[in-house]
């Protein structure tokens, strides 16, 4: 089986030639707000916490129509920039969009005893089981974002037999695959105000949450962490049931089942993004169902590019658009592996400018 998908290369932005300008850039310039007029889908998961779901339905969409499921990535929420702007892009092109807020982000605040991380798939799962009732027949596309990318991975990878039906394909950007390497890698004067960052979202996460459900477990220490390693360690690990930091990563992460995807599967690393390391994609043995893209140049969920065929620069955004309008046409057996040498051929669509 072969994947056919036209890619093509993305020539970055003459004044962002470097991975940390690209990365900033991404996440700070204007991307255009989307108006907020979605409707909220309440999640319930089996240890009793829930998540939200935030439903936008094009006015011409019609049942059995393609359905898109997008996860942001760590400090994020279904209001990041490239949430809104890849729900408005998919929309506007007749696809109804969900955006996750996974576990205590976003409208989940207070909704989840337990914090979010990078392996929690079955979360994902119970957001595309909700989809088939409410979308029934329709084929849906996840899309995951950075550490996202990796409960994608994961969901698709380590039970194969358990994926949706409903799920047709999926995309991962910039996904952290190797939890533990990642974790490692924010070394140096730039790469450690990323981590500190983070570690400050989430601390102040944690706060919000107690705020509103003050039985919800603290952060038990005296000192300010400084590490995404040693807030793993602290929070993450124990009242996640991981006992350790590194026993979260090595059992969390989607690298070891990368495999066993049956689903076709588009994967968008930069090999200059500053926060997850090229290397965690080297040596790996990939499907035929999986189609990793390497670029030069694009840093972390950056991708802005110079003026082309594109209708803007997000060089990004117009991949996983395609990749979600694209004809997939798989046959699968009933036990979901795609047939020996069935070609997938994947052909880009034409849009008008956005």
């Amino acid at each position: 089986m072969t994947i056919r998908f036209n890619i093509p290369e993305f020539r970055p932005h003459p004044l962002l030639r470097n991975g940390h300008a690209q990365t900033l850039a991404g996440a700070y310039l204007p991307g255009g707000r989307f108006v907020e007029e979605a409707a909220q889908h309440y999640v319930p998961l089996p240890d009793g916490d829930a998540v939200v779901l935030h439903e936008d339905v094009p006015d011409d969409w019609r049942a059995r129509d393609r359905t898109a499921l997008l996860l942001h990535g760590l400090a994020g929420n279904h209001q990041s920039n490239y949430m809104q702007r890849l729900a408005r892009k998919l929309v506007r092109r007749g696809v109804r969009t969900f955006r996750m807020d996974l576990r205590g982000c976003g409208a989940g605040a207070g909704l989840a005893m337990q914090l979010y991380h990078g392996g929690r798939s079955d979360d994902a799962r119970a957001a595309l089981e909700l989809l088939q009732t409410l979308c029934p027949g329709s084929p849906v596309t996840v899309v995951g974002f950075s550490l996202s990318g990796n409960i994608v991975l994961k969901l698709l990878g380590e039970s194969p037999q358990r994926v949706p039906i409903n799920v047709e394909k999926a995309v991962a950007v910039c996904p952290a695959v190797d939890l533990g390497l990642c974790a490692h890698s924010f070394l140096g004067p730039v790469r450690s105000r990323y981590e500190r960052y983070f570690v400050t979202s989430l601390c102040r996460q944690i706060g919000v949450n107690r705020r509103l459900r003050p039985e919800l477990p603290p952060l038990a220490s005296k000192r300010r962490l400084k590490t995404l390693i040693e807030f793993d360690d602290v929070y993450t690990g124990p009242v996640c049931g991981f006992g350790t930091a590194e026993n979260y990563y090595s059992t969390s992460s989607s690298r070891p089942h990368l495999s066993k995807i049956r689903r076709p599967t588009l994967v968008l690393v930069a090999e200059d993004d500053p926060m997850i390391p090229v290397s965690a994609f080297e040596g790996l043995t990939l499907p035929e169902t999986v189609l990793l893209h390497r670029t030069a140049h694009g840093g972390h969920l950056g991708y802005i590019g110079r003026k082309g065929p594109d209708p803007d620069n997000r060089w990004m955004d117009w991949r996983v658009v395609d990749w979600v309008l694209s004809d997939v046409a798989a046959v699968y057996d009933a036990g979901r592996t795609p047939r020996s040498g069935h070609a997938i051929p994947v052909i880009t669509t034409a849009r008008s400018d956005d």
